[in-house]
């Protein structure tokens, strides 16, 4: 019996990671870059491109990132059905060290939002 409560509990936990809750009418490109290494104090961009896979225009109600030293810019006019659009996400890289940052774009119509990942390593400028 131990054994069977063991295996069903496994597959809901994976069940539950394998979901990002997001399931609305964006396809991303991809959801997560990566800059590797930067120069501390030189601020980088990357563009999230992502595709109105609905039948109705697609709104983005905001974008917001999880601390100021994270900046996204996205459109504010509708993306028609089928249409391309894209958020540039810039970080300014002020702080040396790791990093991961989230920002979250919620559409107009869906419950939960989208999330975008960057990540990176901010290192010091030599003295």
């Amino acid at each position: 019996m131990k054994y069977i409560l063991m295996v069903a509990a496994l597959f809901c936990s994976v069940a539950v990671f394998a979901q990002d809750g997001y399931n609305g009418p964006a396809k991303f490109k991809i959801s997560k870059y990566s800059f590797g290494k930067i120069k501390q104090g030189v601020p980088v961009t990357t563009v999230f491109s992502f595709t109105n896979t609905g039948t109705k225009p697609l709104i983005i109600e905001n974008a917001e990132a999880g601390c100021g030293c994270t900046t996204p810019d996205y459109p504010k006019e509708p993306i028609m059905a089928g249409q391309t659009g894209k958020i540039k996400v810039t970080y300014d890289a002020a702080s040396p060290g790791l990093f991961t940052k989230n920002v979250n774009v919620k559409f107009a119509g869906t419950q939960l939002p989208a999330t975008l990942i960057i990540e990176g390593e901010v290192v010091t400028k030599p003295q």
